[in-house]
């Protein structure tokens, strides 16, 4: 086999490295994505759940404490290695699953759920495949990693209501803490060890540049479209599922309208972003997607009462999946 065909293909260890990171990946967003789907209901019967800002800060405190220490845990992967950091971030996540099973009410719920998000490997764990991959075979490696991400996400859906119906939401949680334990003999036993951990611009922030992104103002307007993007995401994981039960559907039938609208908007998605590629409207693109996002929370307000007025409302909404390609282009 010649030099150049065999550097068109991942290695072994790329390989291992690649897939074993993927599942770590996967394994975090999973405790992100399965409760989504159960928690409201679940909340409204512990003590102060009648609350629904509490159960939205429950729902949000995940994500806010890994977006607040994401860029940290990078630095310290950095200094100290980047394995040691994602065991401490595993590590992290159990005790915030562990807490999370154990609450009483919702604000040790909340609590948990604020410890399982400073466990923010992901900075880490994208460092790592870059210190393990070529750079030719880097794109494959974090595409990997996405498609697990979209996996997980599809799987979450369907499993959630299963499991809650199996083990309720704090065994879910307790399942989370241990596969998050499991998780780190993959790192310990499946990935390799980097010869040399070096920085990747690709892949990590520089502490020299951070005061020159946080001044950029064309960054800012993208970095606050996403938050707010975000924002509503997460915000309708605390309406939707109370929509669609006081319109008649049973929490655990929920997954046969999750489902189905995620397939079909990866389906409807797809066309747009190739005629964005090709004919060179990124801008225009990402501006429908926006107007797609208004509609669907204009449709979702007017329709509440109605199962099939709410699907098709998510629909029209989940077209905002869009934005993220053209996003990455400016």
């Amino acid at each position: 086999m010649s030099a150049s065909s065999s550097s068109e293909k991942m290695s072994p260890a790329e390989l291992r490295a690649t897939i074993g990171l993927a599942g770590v990946y996967g394994l975090r967003m999973f405790g992100l994505f399965i409760i989504l789907p159960v928690f409201a209901f679940y909340a409204e019967d512990l003590p102060g759940g009648n609350n629904y800002t509490l159960i939205g800060i429950a729902l949000g405190a995940y994500g806010l404490t890994q977006a607040i220490l994401q860029i940290p845990f990078g630095w310290l992967s950095d200094r100290i290695g980047r394995k040691p950091v994602i065991y401490l971030g595993l590590i992290l996540f159990a005790i915030g699953s562990l807490i999370a099973a154990l609450a009483v009410d919702i604000y040790w719920v909340i609590l948990g759920r604020i410890i399982q998000g400073a466990g923010a490997i992901s900075a880490a764990v994208m460092a790592l495949a870059a210190d393990l991959t070529r750079e030719e075979h880097r794109t494959k490696a974090m595409a990997t990693i996405g498609m697990t991400i979209g996996t997980v996400f599809a799987i979450s859906l369907i499993a959630a209501p299963i499991l809650n119906q199996w083990i309720g939401v704090p065994g879910i949680f307790a399942m989370t803490g241990v596969l998050a334990l499991l998780a780190m003999i993959v790192v310990k036993k499946i990935i390799p060890d980097p010869q040399i951990s070096r920085f990747h611009s690709d892949t990590e922030a520089s502490a020299a540049s951070f005061g020159s992104v946080l001044r950029d103002t064309q960054l800012l307007r993208l970095n606050y479209g996403i938050f707010a993007l975000h924002a509503a995401l997460m915000a309708l994981w605390l309406v939707v599922p109370l929509t669609l039960r006081q319109a008649g559907m049973a929490a655990d039938d929920h997954w046969q309208i999750y489902l189905p609208v995620l397939l079909l908007s990866i389906v409807l998605i797809i066309p747009a972003i190739i005629y964005a590629e090709k004919k060179a409207q990124l801008k225009v693109v990402f501006i429908a997607a926006i107007v797609l996002l208004l509609i669907g929370q204009v449709l979702l307000a007017i329709t509440f009462d109605s199962i099939w007025g709410t699907t098709i409302a998510l629909l029209v909404f989940s077209q905002h999946s869009i934005c993220w390609k053209p996003a990455c282009h400016h």
